[in-house]
């Protein structure tokens, strides 16, 4: 079951944002202690802040998926997909496009018309579960990213939801997406 969270569900959000953190930290530009000084304040207001949805199971948080709106009037129709994360144990599930479809709807119905994200360039799980679900590499960060004293690229990713295609020139065409892993 996908859920939508509200400003009741704090608890719900902190429990599943620190696992993540903390189960999987390479994902993440921020850390789990970043957010584990969090006032319950603060936690509430990130929350109401961004698009927060979860996927349970028997009750259980399982996964989440986030979404940040631009919010200059001239780029309001963007917005930004944040804070994946599904456990181990359910990825393959199908948890994934589920989280992906529901925040898609959410913002379609509310006039946001393109999605976009960034992703690790060394996480080809993910690049390739973003590609199956039609976004395009728009642009790489080279060393956007510490991790610990490695600089990784990350790589910028889009998808118009209002049936456009990306135009040509904003997609990288790649025959052989072998390439798009590989360190600049």
């Amino acid at each position: 079951m996908i859920r939508h969270l509200d400003q009741d569900d704090v608890e719900i959000f902190r429990r599943i944002r620190l696992e993540a953190l903390q189960r999987e930290p390479q994902a993440f530009a921020s850390t789990a202690a970043d957010w584990a000084r969090l006032s319950t304040a603060e936690w509430q207001a990130r929350l109401a802040a961004n698009t927060v949805f979860v996927a349970l199971d028997g009750g259980e948080p399982v996964g989440m998926m986030g979404l940040m709106r631009q919010r200059s009037s001239r780029m309001a129709h963007r917005a930004t997909i944040i804070m994946v994360y599904v456990r181990r144990e359910a990825r393959g599930s199908g948890v994934a496009r589920e989280l992906l479809a529901h925040l898609t709807d959410h913002a379609r119905s509310t006039g946001i018309r393109m999605l976009e994200l960034v992703a690790r360039a060394d996480n080809e799980t993910a690049i390739r579960f973003y590609r199956r679900e039609e976004f395009h590499e728009i642009g790489r960060v080279p060393g956007g990213l510490l991790d610990g004293e490695e600089e990784v690229d990350e790589i910028l990713m889009a998808r118009h939801i209002d049936g456009r295609a990306a135009p040509a020139r904003h997609r990288k065409e790649c025959p052989d997406e072998s390439h798009v892993l590989r360190r600049l």
